[in-house]
């Protein structure tokens, strides 16, 4: 991020045509010149700088707040149009809001860009300077934090009332840096300056209860707490396209107060205890997912859960009170979504809220809270799930318990006894996702395959006894983001040859199909992806000093580091083709630029032992004058949006190659393909739908199907059996564990192969010869470039089904019964 120095020098007659420190015409036609008015009213009265002197930062904060005035319109038109017209509310809960940069995104939302692009040129200040010094806002990790950032934008283009909810923190998950290959992780910095977008509200605040013990008084549980953290309420305005409507991202950050701080006792010289509550609210909103490995990490986690729950249930009951709702006409106005188990409190939260403050009964009250509660299920992982020991329940949330096991129990009153191993309480712990489902009155997987295994293989007795709460709603992503921003040559292209509109209904990119035998449109389709990779190149070579060629093969996998996602399968791969290309440098290889992008978990070792493999490997073939002009691998540290929006439209490859059966759908691999990538995949999450749509000619289908995957992993020893089928695959685990890859330290990557040799659970080894076998259709199809470019268009032309538009639809239909106001 840009300090205030060494910015960018206006020329004096330029600022001097413009009327600074004049009060700018906020209703006025949004020309150039009133842009710069407005820009230049905020650079001097908001920022506090001289444009002479103003450095980027200054800049980009002075148009920040010229955006955001433009958004306080629609903003505060919804909401109060909300009210008035008594309009039911969506709540979606959610651990993770990767929302990226907002600039660029909320410019172009309210059809400002090409005019505030003119009115900076006029100052000499390139748009694209100031949009890239926005930091990413450190909200989330992966999948689950970026589908919640385009469901909400989808949500505001659909003119659907709604609210996000999560966490302010301050640090995020962590900034990730390589040392010797190694990922080193440090806080991120994201709030090091005041954040532009956001809006304070300290008379929106609520206390969350932590600890304690449970008294009955007048034959009712009291629930008498031993801490008490005020939830603070920071709000950030989500503008849909078109500049119509705009909801509200809402994030929680636990305030330090002067109630949190035990003046007797720090005067008493018991200093620590003093400050233990107000330690324990900075500790709230510090990182995403502190590591639980520990009992105390473990006990964070939960209290951070149920901060954010409690504070949104509080803050969403006391709305629909504030506006005269009755509570027993919760369902009418009020819908929850759980975005994963994360939340999954709420069901308890909301209950004990309807009976200890405001005086229903216990039945009535799980009623109206099933009928409010959804559940997003992202994730067949039994570690994913969560779980809680009971002691732990007990401790932190001790009235949560009892409702849980009131729960249990009135689910055998209800629907009669249950199979042995059932139940919201078994083997010592509380089950949350259980927990979501019982709770819910919909419960979602998020692809059709992922939906068949959520009712099949996760909850097959709750599916038994809840007929017909299982739906399906397949993944989508925002076109506005994803092609129309991050795409801008592509997203012209397209505009150019169908027309606009496709922005906001995704299908109409069937249109392209006409054009794909066009051999000038495969040209300038062709002219887009070179012009992507060439910004791609820049990028790498500014920011991280790496070099990459522009003919070759662009072979990108991003996404969160984990077995599942077989980034090893990838890397074994790769050493295989460094391998063939040595013995046999002339052979016509088709050059290969390999990029890896993601984080793994602080305490996951394997992810991280992947993650210094892959770097080891760069290491060792972008060195190797013999094959380094045909293969390159390349590990950006750090993957987030921002870096997102620059690989994935240089993609030619786009890796999906994760486990069959273990993927719950995946929003980059749609993402790829909307911008003209061509998928290497396995049948699993939403790959099975994006093939039936671009059709299996357009796809390299390899690997095991999720049942094969199943009955492998009953065949004793079928890691060891698979590489002893395979010269390839034995050869590239001898150079590993020769130390090729680690001079001097030949044993360092003795676990991953250990792994491989004998357990082999994500089937890396099984699948190995059939992925090379696809990796050799890919250099073949890449070979002939006519024939890759049309297949790249009809991937494109036939994404429409996968627009987030589409979801939200069909959440409002089939989960939250909620209508748009436009």
């Amino acid at each position: 991020m840009t300090q205030r120095s060494g910015g960018p020098v206006v020329p004096a007659d330029t600022v001097e045509s413009v009327p600074v420190g004049s009060e700018p015409q906020q209703l006025a036609a949004p020309t150039p010149q009133v842009v710069r008015a407005w820009l230049l009213h905020h650079l001097q009265f908001t920022v506090g700088a001289d444009p002479q002197r103003a450095s980027t930062l200054d800049w980009r904060l002075a148009l920040s707040h010229t955006i955001r005035d433009r958004a306080l319109a629609p903003w505060l038109e919804a909401q109060r149009r909300t009210r008035e017209e008594s309009r039911k509310r969506v709540h979606y809960l959610s651990m993770e809001f990767l929302i990226g940069r907002l600039l660029e995104d909320t410019t172009m939302n309210l059809g400002l860009r090409d005019v505030v692009v003119e009115a900076l040129d006029g100052l000499g200040l390139p748009f694209t300077d100031l949009a890239d010094d926005e930091p990413d806002a450190a909200l989330g990790n992966g999948g689950l934090g970026r589908l919640a950032a385009c469901y909400l934008e989808s949500m505001s283009t659909l003119g659907l009332p709604a609210y996000g909810y999560g966490l302010r923190y301050e640090h995020g998950l962590f900034k990730q840096g390589f040392e010797d290959g190694r990922q080193i992780e440090t806080p991120e910095d994201w709030l090091v300056v005041d954040n532009p977008w956001n809006f304070t509200r300290p008379e929106t605040a609520h206390p969350v209860a932590l600890h304690g013990h449970v008294e009955e008084v007048d034959g009712r549980p009291v629930w008498r707490p031993r801490f008490h953290v005020l939830a603070a309420a920071h709000d950030t305005p989500i503008v849909g396209f078109g500049g119509r409507w705009a909801n509200t991202l809402r994030l929680w950050a636990a305030h330090n107060t002067a109630a949190l701080f035990d003046l007797d006792r720090f005067n008493a010289g018991d200093f620590v205890a003093a400050a233990e509550p107000e330690a324990l609210a900075r500790s709230l909103g510090r990182v995403l997912y502190p590591n639980d490995e520990t009992h105390r990490g473990k006990e964070l986690r939960l209290a951070q859960e149920y901060f954010l729950t409690s504070a949104s249930v509080q803050d969403i009951l006391a709305r629909h009170l504030d506006e005269g709702g009755d509570l027993r006409s919760l369902p009418d106005r009020v819908a929850i979504q759980m975005n994963d188990t994360h939340p999954a409190i709420a069901g308890p939260e909301l209950i004990r809220l309807l009976v200890d403050t405001h005086g229903f009964d216990p039945d009535p009250a799980v009623d109206l809270t099933t009928r409010v509660l959804g559940y997003t299920n992202h994730t067949l992982l039994p570690e994913a799930l969560e779980r809680w020991p009971l002691d732990l329940m007990r401790k932190v949330l001790p009235r949560h318990l009892q409702i849980i096991e009131r729960l249990d129990t009135r689910d055998i009153e209800l629907r009669g006894p249950r199979p042995e191993g059932a139940g919201l309480i078994r083997d010592g712990h509380v089950h949350m996702g259980d927990l979501a489902f019982l709770s819910s009155h919909r419960v979602n997987g998020v692809s059709a395959l992922h939906t068949e295994l959520v009712t099949k293989d996760l909850f097959p007795v709750l599916d038994s006894r809840t007929p017909g709460r299982v739906v399906n709603v397949t993944n989508g992503i925002t076109p506005r983001r994803w092609l129309a921003l991050a795409n801008q040559p592509l997203a012209a292209l397209v505009t150019e040859t169908i027309g606009s509109g496709w922005e906001t209904d995704l299908e109409r990119l069937r249109g392209l199909e006409d054009h794909v035998d066009d051999p000038g449109f495969r040209e300038a389709f062709g002219r887009t992806k070179r012009q992507a990779k060439v910004r791609l190149a820049d990028w790498l070579q500014d920011a991280h000093g790496i070099s990459t060629p522009l003919d070759a093969l662009y072979d990108v996998q991003i996404k969160r580091i984990h077995e599942y996602k077989r980034q090893l399968l990838n890397i074994l791969w790769t050493i295989a083709r460094w391998q063939r290309i040595r013995r046999d440098p002339d052979a016509g290889w088709v050059p290969r630029v390999k990029v890896f992008g993601g984080k793994a978990a602080p305490s996951y070792t394997v992810a991280k032992g992947i993650i210094r493999l892959a770097n080891d490997v760069a290491a060792r073939i972008n060195d190797d004058p013999v094959t380094r002009d045909l293969l390159q691998v390349v590990f950006p540290p750090n993957y987030n949006v921002s870096m997102a929006e620059r690989l994935i439209p240089a993609t030619d490859l786009s890796e999906q190659i994760s486990t069959a059966g273990m993927e719950a759908s995946g929003t980059g691999n749609m993402k790829f393909a909307l911008n003209g990538a061509l998928t290497i995949g396995t049948l699993d999450g939403a790959n099975v739908e994006i093939r039936e749509q671009v059709g299996a000619d357009n796809f390299f289908l390899f690997g095991l199907t999720a049942d094969e995957v199943a009955h492998h992993r009953t065949v004793p020893d079928h890691g060891r059996t698979a590489i002893q089928a395979s010269q390839t695959l034995q050869d590239v685990l001898q150079e590993i564990a020769e130390g090729t890859f680690s001079p001097g330290d030949q044993h360092r990557h003795g676990q991953l192969l250990d792994l491989l040799w004998n357990s082999d659970w994500f089937l890396v080894c099984s699948d190995f010869e059939d992925y090379d076998a696809a990796q050799t259709r890919v250099d073949e199809a890449y070979g002939d470039p006519d024939e890759w470019q049309r297949r790249a268009i009809l991937n494109v032309a036939r994404m429409g089904m996968f627009s987030s538009d589409r979801a939200i639809r069909q959440y409002m239909d089939l989960v939250w019964d909620a209508e748009s106001a436009l």
